[in-house]
């Protein structure tokens, strides 16, 4: 563990050796037809392109799962170490957009074969089925929350579509489904992440295409889209490049990812979100999201910028306060402490755009490493992954 300079852009190592680990190609065929704004899934979808990593040998990071294919970004972990990984129908269709993991790397549809069709047989019940999932979370009760914005291939949301759906684990059935019309999730829309407050019975949610967050009351189902003009939610004037891949969309321009990742503190008074195209955090009292009486500009002053940081993807914090971001252009887990100082925990060219967290109880930091620079999104059509997709985990230092 070492302490970060004041400023992000760190240098990033390029892996030279080649990949010494066995690896695990599944070989699904696949007969769900996705939206037509979505991909199809390629011939050969694990295309490799230059030498793949390998783990540095003192890499706190202990592998998983690894996959061929699916591409999955987000990870949910229950208390009783049940995984899930979430996989969006972005440039490719995955078989089981929502899976719990089994054995040797074997995927589950979750929680069953039906939600995760999506073709044209189901499109007239968008609420039943997974179209584009992109979070899962696991509450402090053991339930499984997964949002899916429905939007496939980052396109336009299917009518309907948008929802934030509850899971019991331990009967595998959902037991609450809050759908978003077009005031919360407009067709241009991007919902990315979720945080639950069983405190106040709310949801949180950033929306990363125009940037925004969404404020849900679970008990009675409403919801309200806020902060959407606010400087806190949209892209900087910065340009991403993660592994010497500048990070530019179909039409050649720079990315303008908004809020997108989120952390919500233990005593629920505090939600932290980041744009991905940015270097700064920021943080709102719970408290003024919920109060539906301030206005827009009132809502504003209460937002509290908390200094650069690396660009990150997702983020997590513990009992102590500490937030963890996944640092994508140095390939890394990094650390904030409540006194603003940066930390790198771990830095491994194997961790290809470190994506989502999932933190246990017992101080295990979960994370994907979902390599969206190198998908063909963001390289011209051309995908440019070298390795599995993997989960990781580590143990936390005190």
């Amino acid at each position: 563990m070492h302490i970060l300079p004041s400023l992000p852009a760190l240098p990033i190592a390029r892996a030279s050796l080649v990949l010494g680990v066995a690896l695990l190609t599944l070989g699904c065929s696949n007969n769900n037809a996705p939206d037509s704004a979505a991909g199809t899934t390629p011939a050969d979808s694990t295309a490799v392109a230059g030498a793949a990593p390998v783990a540095p040998a003192n890499s706190p990071l202990q592998v998983v799962a690894e996959l061929r294919e699916p591409q999955f970004v987000g990870v949910a972990v229950t208390p009783d170490s049940r995984i899930f990984l979430v996989s969006p129908r972005w440039d490719y269709n995955p078989v089981n957009p929502i899976a719990e993991v089994g054995p040797n790397n074997t995927l589950k549809p979750y929680p069953d074969a039906s939600w995760c069709t999506w073709n044209d047989s189901v499109r007239n019940e968008p609420e039943k089925h997974w179209i584009c999932p992109q979070a899962a979370y696991v509450d402090r009760s053991g339930m499984l929350w997964v949002l899916d914005p429905a939007a496939p291939g980052l396109k336009y949301t299917v009518p309907g579509g948008p929802k934030l759906v509850k899971i019991d684990p331990k009967i595998n059935q959902v037991v609450q489904t809050i759908r978003f019309d077009q005031t919360v999730a407009p067709r241009k829309s991007y919902l990315n992440d979720v945080r639950i407050d069983l405190d106040n019975n709310y949801a949180y949610i950033t929306e990363s295409s125009q940037g925004g967050i969404v404020v849900v009351d679970l008990k009675t189902q409403k919801a309200r889209r806020v902060l959407t003009t606010h400087p806190s939610v949209k892209a900087e004037p910065i340009r991403l490049n993660v592994e010497g891949n500048p990070m530019l969309d179909p039409m050649g321009k720079p990315a303008k990812l908004h809020s997108d990742g989120i952390a919500l503190s233990v005593d629920n008074k505090h939600l932290y979100y980041h744009a991905v195209t940015g270097y700064t955090l920021y943080r709102i009292p719970t408290a003024a999201l919920r109060n539906a009486a301030l206005s827009e500009e009132q809502l504003g002053q209460q937002v509290e910028n908390l200094g650069k940081t690396p660009a990150c993807d997702g983020l997590e914090i513990d009992k102590a306060g500490n937030v963890y971001l996944t640092a994508i252009e140095q390939n890394a887990v990094v650390r904030r402490t409540p006194d603003g100082k940066l930390e790198e925990l771990a830095k491994d060219p194997r961790l290809q755009w470190p994506d989502t967290y999932a933190l246990t109880a017992d101080g295990t930091l979960y994370v994907t490493a979902s390599a969206i620079h190198k998908t063909p999104t963001w390289n011209k059509g051309v995908g440019k992954q070298n390795q599995p997709y993997r989960l990781f985990k580590m143990k936390l230092p005190q």
